[in-house]
């Protein structure tokens, strides 16, 4: 796409728009950092997630949509141009003949004010009520339960089947691994 292929002359040409990049594999941030330091308005939502690393789980930043971003535009006075050469970015997100389509502001907006989870929330984003987990450690090690909820940042509460029963058990989250 070059600055040729976006038409001109609406009257809504000079009202700014949100439309989608596509970042090439892993470099979301990179294109996010990039493009707002050549002053553009960008839109890069993110979610906090927990992960397990070294047998501990730590907060870490990612996508909410991988590989795409939001960017502010109008068609008269942004300079498209080097978004394309921008580090990290791939390409605008076309539909049909080639030209970017814009995304709803509505859109946006609504995506701005719920996607940041507050911190209770961001926990529950990586162990779900009644989800199956297997305990990694311990003297329960390798044996299944359910999910029950988080005690604190750190303990979780699960379900575990002894003498056909099922016995509430306080454990360290890091000794729980997601069972696929």
């Amino acid at each position: 796409m070059s600055d040729d292929d976006i038409p001109l002359g609406h009257a809504d040409d000079a009202v700014p728009r949100w439309y989608v990049i596509q970042c090439k594999g892993g470099e979301s941030f990179r294109a996010a950092e990039h493009l707002g330091n050549q002053d553009y308005e960008v839109f890069h939502p993110v979610l906090q997630v927990q992960k397990k690393r070294r047998g501990k789980l730590e907060w870490v930043s990612e996508p909410l949509f991988p590989h795409y971003l939001f960017i502010r535009l109008d068609r008269l006075d942004s300079n498209w141009r080097p978004i394309r050469s921008t580090r990290g970015v791939l390409r605008l997100v076309t539909f049909g003949v080639d030209l970017p389509v814009p995304v709803s502001d509505a859109l946006v907006e609504t995506l701005r004010c719920h996607g940041s989870p507050d911190a209770e929330d961001a926990a529950n984003i990586y162990f779900r009520a009644g989800e199956m987990v297997e305990i990694t450690e311990g003297p329960f090690k390798d044996l299944q339960a359910v999910f029950s909820s988080h005690k604190g940042e750190e303990r979780a509460i699960v379900l575990l089947n002894m003498l056909h029963k099922q016995q509430r058990l306080e454990m360290p989250v890091a000794q729980l691994r997601r069972r696929d």
